[in-house]
């Protein structure tokens, strides 16, 4: 995806960039991303704490996975905008939605998690590791 990567939400309360190339991509399709985006999978990114800025105050909304693992979701107060995680399963790591990003275009999924959770009208690439 490369680095410097920046974005935040639709009002433009919550910003953030990025230093470095993250640990990995992927697209969920656990209920809980469902819930979240609205729509059947979340693409998502994993960043440390040291590469991120984050300007602004995001709100938390704290769940259980599928995974049994402990979830902050970070969204921003204002327009609601999903912004990032922070699973117990990474506590140094945030997980940020690639549809929040300034290019989302940039986004390049490594693999798929929770593909049993699938919604059969959501449809992506095939090719994709499934874990």
């Amino acid at each position: 995806m490369g680095n410097d990567l920046t974005g935040g939400c639709q009002c433009g309360a919550i910003r953030y960039s990025v230093s470095v190339e993250p640990r990995f991509s992927l697209i969920c399709h656990c209920r809980q991303c469902q819930h979240l985006t609205g729509t059947g999978h979340a693409a998502q990114f994993a960043v440390s704490f040291a590469s991120t800025v984050i300007e602004g105050t995001l709100s938390f909304y704290d769940l259980t996975a599928d995974s049994g693992n402990a979830v902050r979701n970070g969204f921003c107060r204002d327009c609601g905008t999903p912004i990032l995680k922070i699973s117990a399963a990474m506590p140094d790591a945030f997980v940020i939605h690639a549809g929040s990003m300034d290019d989302p275009g940039k986004f390049k999924p490594d693999f798929v998690v929770f593909d049993h959770a699938k919604q059969p009208w959501d449809h992506v690439d095939d090719s994709l590791l499934r874990k």
